[in-house]
């Protein structure tokens, strides 16, 4: 019976650029020379990594894909807008809280009893009130869960600019330093830095602060060649010409003017929703059908109809 392959130690696929380059593309990632360097600096020099682009380009795939090609925990945090300190950080289990509190109210009043007089009673009752805000009582959220991985893990706050500038100004200590503040347990500090990726879809400008303490990667839509690799990497049913004819047919679209161009997400929906379909070529009448799973809105889809053929013909 053949053994089952071994997976390559981290540290091979972080030897080098090229190495990394290999091992993303082991893992299903097909990464450009600019991403795999600035994967490499990142990991190597302990820095956040800001991975900008539009929506569909593979920002969070990547971070997915290192960790898996590290072997590291995922921990996943969505921004959004309102998203605070005790949805991103901790907050304590109120519930447990009181349940212990009406457990113990008897035990409480008896230890109170013999109080000599009010300052004495509130001195025992804050003794008292402290347990109730330690660790049995604490509610990690993803920052904290981040800085507690022993063995450390890879972090990725997802859509960073739909969150509000107060919160941006937040993330700065655990960006910068690797640490958070708790009023009641102290600072903790991350016992191996994780690595961290932010994404943006440029909803909104960043502020300064924070972009200097990252490195920063954009992601543009890619070239016709490695859209093709990254197709036939996702999509292993796919035939060598369908993937040339609707890459290049994708490609086209991008020209024109559309309120959601296709990105390498809908290409790859696109690709599979064919190969569901048994199609082994593009013809006018099969891309009219599937056009809403690569364009998003009636408006687009309206507009490129009437120019199917040519586009075929384009490409």
């Amino acid at each position: 019976m053949t053994p089952p392959a071994v997976k390559p130690p981290a540290a091979d696929h972080l030897s080098s650029v090229d190495a990394l380059i290999e091992g993303l593309s082991s893992v299903g990632y097909i990464a450009s020379r600019r991403i795999a360097t600035a994967l490499y600096m990142a990991v190597n020099l302990q820095k956040p990594i800001l991975v900008e682009g539009s929506a569909g380009v593979g920002k969070t795939e990547l971070a997915l894909s290192t960790a898996n090609l590290l072997g590291l925990p995922l921990i996943r945090m969505q921004c959004y807008e309102g998203l605070d300190e005790s949805k991103a950080l901790y907050e304590w289990k109120y519930g447990k809280q009181l349940l212990y509190t009406q457990i113990l109210k008897d035990r409480m009043g008896s230890a109170l009893a013999d109080a000599p007089d009010m300052d004495a009673a509130m001195v025992r009752l804050h003794g008292m009130g402290d347990l109730f805000f330690s660790e049995p009582f604490l509610e990690p959220r993803p920052l904290m869960q981040a800085l507690r991985q022993d063995d450390g893990c890879v972090l990725l706050i997802d859509e960073v600019d739909k969150s509000d500038e107060a919160f941006e100004a937040f993330l700065l200590e655990v960006l910068s330093a690797y640490q958070v503040s708790v009023p009641e347990l102290g600072v903790i500090v991350a016992k191996t830095p994780p690595l961290v990726f932010l994404t943006s879809n440029n909803v909104r400008d960043l502020g300064d602060a924070l972009k200097r303490r990252c490195l920063h990667l954009h992601i543009p839509l890619p070239e016709a060649a490695l859209e093709e690799r990254i197709v036939a990497t996702r999509v292993p049913g796919v035939e060598a010409k369908l993937t040339k004819d609707l890459v290049a047919f994708v490609q086209s679209l991008r020209t024109l003017d559309l309120r959601k161009p296709p990105s390498i997400s809908e290409t790859v929906d696109w690709a599979r929703a064919l190969v569901l379909l048994h199609a082994d070529s593009l013809s006018p009448d099969l891309v009219r059908d599937t056009l809403n799973v690569i364009l998003k809105f009636e408006q687009d889809i309206v507009a490129v109809e009437p120019q199917v053929v040519e586009l075929l013909h384009r490409r």
